[in-house]
């Protein structure tokens, strides 16, 4: 028979919940894992990239099942074709690709074999309160079953519903998303396998940009996000015209169509409170400029997870023990991630022109050694004009 308490409830059992539930259990707490889907990692929401650093950090060897193609350069396009080429040192990678549905799967795995619990198929539809405190989550169709908990961390998306019964605004604007749309791509002509490829342009992705990521020999993952509020169609619609005016991707075929919002607003005011903690996505802990968060939903999980289990050990969840948590993370992550807030508000004020002006700027530069830093000084020596435009990111 299941049990019906523990320690910790994680509430979504993506990269953030489930790396959150492995640190947990992990340190000690008895943690539970709750998610709505049948499958985890499906639908895929995202270009599946990941930085080998995260992995270092966590320390998770890549496995070739989930980790399926290396990364080691990038190459930036501007709207009128003048490529701007990113690579790493040969001891370094950018990353790899992922397959998010075994990848998530994987997580939720050493999470398990960590000490945590789980239940798929599981919808939540309420928070237990008594006398102001957080007792616990209610389930869905299961004549009104409660399962309670000293603490929970809500690690369920986007529009977080656990964070929003716990009294947090999680509400996006039209500004504050992206709308992004991905096909699986076969037969496509991969030029270099190692190499990810960004398309930028107000007329092809307003706001945002086209992705194309290696997969294999003839596989391709091929994305888009574009702001809803500058766009005139579809974001999927962008994507269909782009592809079928590039000889490279003309003969290739879908064989999988993912589509989702991604928050870009920057993250949420505060992440934490009495008895509950958020992370992931439902924290905005994304980057605005690019739309991706795995890393940093798993590098905030693991924090939370540890947080957790030092907090229910002591037998205090209040806000004020909770506090280490955003402290932590905010002090490891907060000043990139507003640094990609910036970016992000600055590339939308950006005509073609100025794209184009930028990747002129940036064309005899050594990339060995990128950083949004040594970027802006080559800028401003090579265009002090456009560096009145990017002065945002100073």
């Amino acid at each position: 028979m299941p049990k019906s308490e523990y320690d910790v409830i994680v509430v979504g059992a993506g990269p953030a919940g489930a790396t959150a539930a492995k640190a947990a259990a992990e340190n000690g707490a008895d943690v539970l894992m709750v998610d709505k889907r049948r499958e985890l990692g499906v639908p895929v929401q995202c270009g599946e990239a990941l930085s080998e650093e995260i992995l270092k950090k966590l320390d998770i060897d890549p496995d070739p099942r989930w980790a399926i193609n290396k990364i080691n350069r990038a190459m930036l396009v501007s709207p009128s074709g003048k490529p701007v080429e990113i690579k790493q040192k040969k001891s370094a990678k950018i990353g790899y690709i992922l397959d998010r549905k075994v990848f998530d799967k994987y997580l939720a795995i050493l999470a398990i074999r960590s000490g945590a619990d789980i239940r798929i198929d599981t919808f939540v539809n309420g928070l237990v309160k008594e006398n102001g405190e957080i007792n616990g989550v209610t389930l869905q169709g299961k004549k009104g079953e409660e399962i309670r908990s000293d603490l929970i961390i809500a690690a369920d998306g986007v529009m977080s519903r656990v964070a929003r019964w716990a009294g947090f605004d999680t509400t996006l604007g039209m500004e504050d998303i992206e709308s992004g749309a991905q096909f699986k791509m076969v037969n496509v002509d991969v030029e270099e396998k190692s190499m990810m490829k960004f398309y930028f342009g107000n007329e092809i992705a307003p706001g945002g940009y086209i992705w194309i990521f290696p997969r294999g020999d003839d596989i391709a993952n091929v994305g888009i996000g574009v702001m809803p509020k500058k766009a005139e169609k579809k974001s999927i619609e962008y994507l269909k015209d782009f592809i079928s005016a590039r000889p490279d991707l003309e003969n290739g075929r879908i064989i999988e169509i993912n589509v989702g919002g991604v928050p870009v607003s920057g993250p949420i005011e505060k992440t934490y409170g009495d008895d509950i903690m958020i992370v992931g996505d439902a924290a905005r802990q994304v980057n605005a400029l690019t739309g991706g968060g795995i890393d940093w939903s798993m590098h905030a999980g693991n924090i939370a997870g540890e947080v957790a289990a030092r907090a229910v050990a002591e037998g205090d969840t209040s806000e004020g023990n909770l506090k280490e948590y955003e402290d932590r993370w905010r002090d490891e992550m907060g000043d990139s991630l507003n640094k990609y807030y910036k970016g992000k508000e600055v590339l939308m004020d950006l005509s073609d022109g100025d794209l184009d002006d930028l990747a002129d700027s940036l064309q005899d530069v050594d990339f060995e050694k990128i950083s949004l830093t040594s970027m802006l000084r080559v800028i401003m020596k090579a265009n002090p004009k456009l560096m009145i435009k990017l002065r945002g990111l100073l």
